[in-house]
């Protein structure tokens, strides 16, 4: 049985092959395995300005997949959104409305959402970030409509009415769209802004102008390019794609290149749930109230073009008469607290994967740290410090095995000089050692091997809270989500790192030796291109592992000792 430094070394080695698996994973455009938002990046470009997703045709067959677009999982659908062939419209204009979190862009063609902008977040160029955008290079947007005939739909050019700007004292601010009749059918889009909030009430009156009974369907989507996002990290990746939550199957992530490859499911009938477009930190949303049925679609539009959205029957109106149907549409930051108040399961956007069970707990401590501390920097640090005392006895079991190691490494190293050229007797010998010196040659590893998964959770937690954008620590660190501008911060952390590996028993074998010091370092060298606020972790368990180490090992009365590295 080989010492315990062989096991740790296996350990770093281990976790470092899974993060190499995952980022070979991404490069050769497949699901990352064990950190589930990695994605492949999309190397297609976006449809140029003005190029509709699903725009209507005056010839669609009310149950027809729309011409040119890949259905995938609303393929057998009774009732698709409009096909993409393009028809002649009226001038449409942008209507730009002002709250005090939101500046939202809305489209009279359609009375769509084609543009919002964070009053309250700043991009790393430092103008306000905007998500949805329809430009010659991106296009990110939000569209309702009707189907189930010629009915009024998101290329509908409407007329607009409301104010244009959240006005003091006001709680809320309201406008309006409103479609010409179409086939005995009439649109209104009531958009309700609140102050303080990112959600939007968004009521759909369908009013029968005719002389006969209607029962047209409403749709929602979500429509956007697979374009990589600006300013992603080479280091790390996170999702940036559709999402369908529903009671039964929850929370579902879908990579635009198994919408290429007609390989979502998803399920496509529920009566609660919702529709998001997700990326690092923030997401969009549309969402229905739950009871009412809808059906659920994810499809290809176009080139590098993909929707996802909903369709929900509306009654039967007879002549004369208008129904209403109600949907919420969200865009902001992924803040879990915000995000669990405005629709159930919306909080799951800010996705963990399989370690939510340990994030979200995390997630929660971190913040009520945040609430004492009024710094994320601080919060961070006295959250690893709550964590190292929760494992302090399991690790200091650990800490006292490896302690044995070091005072009966001499023993070790002298045996195995002098039965070098019979390794059976060599391991039959060491055995005889452990047990006389009642030493675990493994003691040291559970307690490693039952925090990583805490390690993972608590990365996520740091890679994903929007919280960390923006939040200064001390001095030079002014954004606790963007690397350290003079690495200071992963120097500290690569000789804290260094320091570590020297206070541990060196390994008997002289090629693990050498890579018990290579294997971390090259660790550390990843962390010079991570969000400060993983350093700062990484370094506080780091000071605080040593602490505890340097105490055990005097309280055993082994003398300090440092295990150089032995290159030759």
């Amino acid at each position: 049985m080989n010492d315990i430094r062989r096991t740790i070394l296996w350990v770093i080695f281990g976790f470092s092959m899974v993060l190499l698996w995952d980022q070979w994973q991404v490069y050769n455009g497949k699901q990352a395995t064990f950190f589930p938002g990695s994605k492949p990046a999309a190397t297609a470009k976006a449809p140029a300005a003005g190029a509709s997703s699903v725009p209507p045709s005056s010839t669609v067959a009310p149950s027809t997949v729309p011409p040119g677009a890949a259905p995938t999982a609303a393929a057998a659908s009774p009732a698709a959104v409009p096909g993409t062939a393009n028809a002649p419209t009226p001038a449409s204009q942008k209507i730009v409305v002002t709250t005090d979190l939101l500046r939202v862009t809305f489209d009279t063609e359609g009375g769509s959402i084609v543009g919002t902008e964070f009053l309250k977040e700043k991009a790393d160029h430092g103008a306000n970030f905007v998500l949805l955008e329809e430009s010659a290079l991106r296009k990110y947007v939000a569209e309702s409509g009707l189907i189930g005939g010629n009915f009024p739909n998101h290329k509908t050019v409407m007329s607009f009415s409301g104010d244009k700007e959240l006005k003091d004292g006001a709680s809320d601010l309201v406008v309006k769209f409103e479609s010409p009749e179409q086939s005995g059918v009439k649109l209104v889009k009531t958009y309700t802004l609140r102050r303080g909030a990112y959600d939007i009430a968004v009521r759909h009156d369908v009013i029968n102008t005719g002389s006969a009974p209607v029962a047209p369907q409403l749709y929602v989507q979500l429509v956007r390019d697979g374009g990589k996002l600006a300013g992603e990290s080479s280091f790390y990746s996170t999702f940036t794609g559709p999402a369908v939550y529903t009671e039964h199957s929850k929370f579902h992530k879908i990579e635009f290149g198994d919408i290429d490859k007609n390989k979502v499911e998803i399920d496509k009938e529920a009566s609660n749930g919702y529709v998001a477009m997700v990326q690092h930190y923030f997401a969009s949303a549309w969402i229905i109230p739950e009871g009412v049925k809808r059906e659920l679609f994810v499809r290809k539009v176009d080139a590098n073009l993909y929707a996802v959205g909903m369709i929900a029957p509306v009654a039967a109106i007879p002549p004369g008469a208008a129904k209403a149907v109600e949907a919420k549409f969200f865009a902001g930051p992924q803040v879990e607290t915000m995000l669990e108040k405005v629709a159930p399961g919306l909080e799951l956007v800010k996705d963990y994967g399989w370690l939510t069970i340990l994030a979200k707990p995390l997630y929660w401590l971190l913040t009520q740290l945040h609430g004492l501390l009024h710094n994320w920097g601080w919060a961070i640090m006295a959250l690893v410090l709550v964590i190292k005392i929760a494992f302090y006895w399991l690790q200091a079991k650990g800490y006292e095995s490896m302690a044995k190691m070091k005072a009966i490494n001499p023993k070790i190293m002298a045996m195995r000089e002098r039965l070098k050229d019979n390794p059976q007797q060599m391991q039959q010998e060491m055995m005889r050692i452990y047990r006389e010196e009642k030493v675990n040659p493994m003691g040291g590893c559970f307690p490693i091997m039952i925090q990583i998964p805490v390690f993972i959770a608590l990365y996520w937690v740091l890679l994903s809270s929007v919280e960390m954008r923006g939040a200064p620590w001390i001095g030079w660190i002014h954004d606790l989500a963007a690397p350290d501008p003079f690495y200071i911060l992963p120097l500290v952390m690569t000789l804290t790192t260094m320091l570590q590996t020297a206070l541990n028993p060196a390994p008997p074998d002289p090629m693990q030796a050498k890579m018990m010091w290579i294997m971390p370092l090259a660790f550390s060298v990843m962390f010079f291109f991570f969000p400060a606020g993983l350093v700062l972790y990484w370094i506080t368990n780091n000071v605080l592992s040593i602490a505890q180490q340097w105490l055990i090992n005097k309280r055993m009365g082994v003398p300090p000792q440092f295990n150089l590295p032995k290159f030759r």
